[in-house]
């Protein structure tokens, strides 16, 4: 039969799997290279840089574009407050119909 032959012993040397010129990355490099930034501080000083303000009708406009059509996304709705109705009748008219209707002077 085909007898077995013997795998060479590794020597020290180049190690020929790698590709010439290749650099071996640091994987904590790799890790802050890929980890999330926060823009919260330069979107607010852009944000507050801006002196415009939007119209309310055009804000409203835009959050009701961005609303969903579930219920839980609708705001809830105010009630209409009813202004309560002055009087027509001055105090000299209710004076004048006491006078009549009672008889005081």
């Amino acid at each position: 039969g085909a007898g077995r032959r013997r795998k060479a012993a590794p020597q020290p040397g180049r190690n020929k799997s790698t590709v010439k010129g290749r650099v071996v990355k640091s994987a904590i490099e790799e890790y802050h290279k890929k980890k999330p930034v926060n823009h919260l501080t330069a979107n607010l000083k852009y944000m507050l840089k801006g002196r415009f303000v939007a119209d309310k009708a055009i804000t409203e406009q835009v959050l009701a574009q961005n609303r969903g059509r579930k219920s839980k996304d609708q705001p809830p709705k105010t009630a209409v407050k009813k202004k309560p109705e002055g009087t027509v009748f001055t105090e000299e008219d209710f004076r004048r119909f006491e006078r009549e209707y009672f008889g005081r002077p």
